[in-house]
This record gives C-alpha cells, structure tokens and sequence, in this order.
C-alpha cells in the first residue's frame, strides 16, 4: 500500500481532535461527557468519559466504515500481513463467529478440533454448519489438549471431502501449534477455506522467534484478541481477511449481524494504538518480553517439583511450534491441584494469573510486564513449592476428556425442546446446552453431544475445585438441560 505510515492512529487521532473542540451534546450516550455518571466518573476520569461517545460524522461508523475507521482497518491490514482488517468491539468471539458464518451455510460441514473455544461452537450454532471434530492430540503427563496432527487432518477430508473450511487453533490457550502452512496447503488442495481462532496469537506476527501467525501460513481468516497480547482493552480485536475463497462483503454482511452498532470509541482507539505500537516497536518490545519469559522459565524449572514446560515439546505429538510467553507450569509433582496453587498465589501474595487446570496454571506474559513481577511470581512459586508441598504427586486416571459422540447438530440441540435432569442422572441423554470451566471457555460437553460418566466425574471434579463453570440455565451446575420430548434426538 503506498504512502502507509504505521506512526498514524487514524481514529484515535480524530476523537482526540473531538475531544479539544469541547462540543455540546445532544445526542447519545446519556451520561453526557460524564457529568451524569459523577461516582464513576471521578474514578475513572474525565478524559475517558468525555471521548466515550457515539458514531458522527468526524468519527465514522463501523457498520459502514468510509473514514477513519476504514483508514485504521487498513493500517491494520497491512500491519498483519492481510488485505483486510475488521475492528471488533464484541470480542474475538464476534470474529468467530463472524468467519464460520462466512464460510460456511447450514448443513455444510466444518473440520475443527473438538479444543475449540465456545465461540466456534456459537459460529455453529448461528451458521447451521455441521461439526466434524478431529481429536486433538493428548499429553497425559501435563494433563492437556496440544494442536491437532496432520494425519488426523488428511484422514478427516479423507472422510469428509465435501467438508467448507478447516478451523484451526493457533496458538492453543497453552502455546502449542499445529504446523498451519502444511494444514493450509491440504485444506486448499481440496478446496477447503483455512479459518483461525488466534485469540492468543495477536503478537506473533511482530517477531521471527514465534510460530508463523494465520496471514503468514497463508489462511484464508483470523480472528485476533490484541486485548489479550497486543495491548488493546479488554473486548476489543481484529478479524483479518486474505481474500480468495471468501468474499470480504460477505464477512462484513456476518459482522453486521452479530456486532453492535454502537460500536465503543475507547475499544476501536485502542486498537489503533496498539495497532501502531507493534506495528513500529514490536519486535524490541517482544524481544524484552521473551527475555522475560525464558528467565522465569528457566528461574522455575530450578525449583524442585515445579515444570515450565517449552520448546523442549517440540516435536511430540500436536506440538510443531510454541509461543514462549505462554507460561505454564506443572505443579502435579509438589502434591498439589492447579486450582489450589492458582488460589495460594491469589490469596496469599496477590498474584493473578491467567488460568488453572488439573495439573497445572498458565501466566501469560506480554507487552505490559517487567522483571520485578516476574520475580515475584517465581519467588512465590518457590514459597509455594517449599511451604505448601504434599507427599503425594497429584494423578488424575483421564486428565483429558476425550471427543464426545456428537448425536445431532448444536444448532438442531439449541432449539430443540428440553428437559431438566439431575446431573448426576444425566448419563446417556443429549446435551441441551454447553458446560465449560472459564477460563478456558472449552466446552466439556456442547449442545447435541451425549453426556458420558466420564464427563459427569470431570465436571463433579471441577466443582469441588470451585472452578468457574458457566454453560448451564442452572448456575450452579446441578441440574442440566438435555433434549426431550419431541427433539429430533
């Protein structure tokens, strides 16, 4: 593109122009600059209540973007190696959405690792596709879901020749991918679109020692959080298009369907920031962060007990490449859950991180760290490891769930009719709704896949680890909604 400057911030630029002309307003949203908002106001300050407003003229319009919404999307298309970009206000899960929607019609099918986010679930639902799972490779010593392997792949279309798009993780909420060039070379040699959930991958594109992000493999769509590592606020992404297989008006037609069209100024600026930071800086900024990471990486794995597994996994089975500033660690030999150890380092040294499962917790570790809370968190896992150890290593008999059978489509279970059973008694029915711990928002069971002992055990292990689960018309997950009467089940 000529004449791109990656130092531009189209919309950010624009609403801080807005914002100097001190203009009277009439229109939405009601707090008026914050004057009627006063308590919040006075916390969170003035500058951010007076730039959050609505869609004009001089700020343009994300349905229909003709300024400098469209002078952002472009910049950002170029930044991520795309021929087009579209801001999201409603998630990464709204760029799902939006990609299996633009892929695929109802009763098409769609190839994807049953480790999938809830949203590609959602997509499935809203589009009417037909799931084929593929399983994802196991590793049972660290008790989780890697990428999926190319044979499963190749036997998959093998099965399922008629099959739209390829949905593929890139990287997995651990940091593993699959190899995405070879998966994109097999999905297009039989005419298959590539979609990609790169929620985790938003950084990957700025530095040569990550994997290769979607737009290099040469995917057709990704779906990128920059709030989870690109810098962005929470809520706001990207969903970049290399056009060929799909048509650039028929994403924006399954975004406008989805999305909201009172779109946040604050979300949409800071991904034109963030946007401009990576684009310009990036590679320094991710080479201090990968500093960060491989020193508590290699800080951590001193400690007796404690394993921050890495590139060492290259190689084994769904494992082709992996993103260091994933930072997980197996706790399993020290005696004791992720869950609790997740809880220690909350409620004894004020330490958040990303997620637990099992065997392990996940801190991720981005643009926004510096060396002193990297030690704290080592130091705290090595108080941990000395203090709070039991003798027994932590073992689970199935760490993973393995695919369920899928019975009927999710969108035939969403609106199928239903009853309410115990779920302990709910053995051999047909799910009605999903069940996840978030994070990391997978679903242990979706709508229109059959309930098994196997996930009934995990699910009553999950809770009394006090996990967050969340899915269920019952909130406290003691009942479930299973197809009933006059389903199609």
């Amino acid at each position: 593109m000529a004449g791109i400057n990656q130092n531009e911030t189209p919309i950010f630029t624009a609403l801080k122009e807005y914002h100097k002309r001190n203009v009277v307003a009439f229109d939405v949203p009601g707090h008026k600059h914050g004057v009627g908002l006063k308590e919040f106001t006075d916390f969170v300050g003035p500058n951010v209540m007076e730039v959050d407003v609505n869609a004009m003229k001089c700020l343009d319009n994300i349905c229909n973007p003709i300024g400098v919404i469209r002078q952002a999307e472009e910049l950002a298309a170029y930044a991520f190696g795309s021929d087009n970009a579209f801001f999201l206000v409603n998630g990464t899960t709204a760029g799902v959405q939006a990609m299996i929607m633009s892929a695929c019609k109802p009763g098409e099918k769609i190839i994807l690792p049953r480790n999938a986010h809830k949203s590609a679930v959602s997509g499935i639902i809203l589009s009417g596709a037909i799931p084929i799972y593929i399983q994802p490779e196991i590793n049972e010593d660290l008790g989780i879901a890697m990428g999926i392997s190319i044979e499963s792949l190749e036997k998959t279309i093998g099965r399922h020749p008629d099959a739209k798009a390829v949905f593929v993780i890139n990287p997995t909420y651990y940091g593993m991918t699959t190899n995405l060039k070879e998966v994109v070379s097999i999905a297009h040699r039989n005419g298959m679109a590539v979609l990609v959930d790169e929620a985790h991958g938003a950084h990957m594109a700025f530095h040569r020692d990550f994997p290769l992000s979607a737009m290099e493999a040469g995917a057709d769509m990704s779906a990128v959080s920059t709030h989870k590592t690109g810098g962005s606020l929470t809520q706001s992404s990207l969903l970049l298009l290399r056009q060929g297989i799909i048509d650039p008006f028929t994403v924006k037609k399954s975004l406008n369907l989805t999305q909201t069209t009172s779109a946040s100024y604050l979300l949409m600026s800071s991904v034109d920031v963030a946007r401009k930071q990576l684009a310009t800086r990036g590679f320094q900024l991710l080479n201090d962060v990968l500093k960060l990471a491989r020193d508590a990486r290699k800080a951590i794995n001193q400690i007796p007990g404690l394993y921050a597994f890495g590139e060492e996994l290259i190689g084994s089975p769904g494992i082709y490449d992996f993103d260091e500033t994933k930072l997980s660690v197996n706790v399993a030999k020290i005696g004791l859950t992720g869950f609790e150890v997740y809880d220690l380092l909350v409620d004894q040294y004020n330490i958040q991180v990303e997620m637990a499962d099992y065997y392990n917790i996940m801190a991720i570790i981005s643009v926004g760290d510096t060396e002193e809370p990297i030690n704290a968190l080592v130091q705290a896992l090595k108080h941990i490891a000395e203090n709070h150890r039991r003798p027994e290593e932590v073992k689970l008999k199935n760490s993973v769930l393995k695919n369920p059978d899928v019975i009927v489509s999710p969108r035939d279970a969403y609106y199928s009719n239903k009853k309410t059973v115990k779920l302990e008694e709910a053995v051999g029915e047909v799910s009605g709704e999903s069940i996840m711990a978030y994070p990391p928002g997978i679903p242990l069971v979706a709508p229109g896949e059959k309930i098994t002992q196997e996930i009934i055990d995990y699910i009553l292990l999950l809770k009394e680890e006090e996990s967050l689960l969340q899915g269920t018309e019952d909130p406290y997950i003691e009942y479930v909604r299973v197809l009933g009467f006059g389903s199609k089940y």
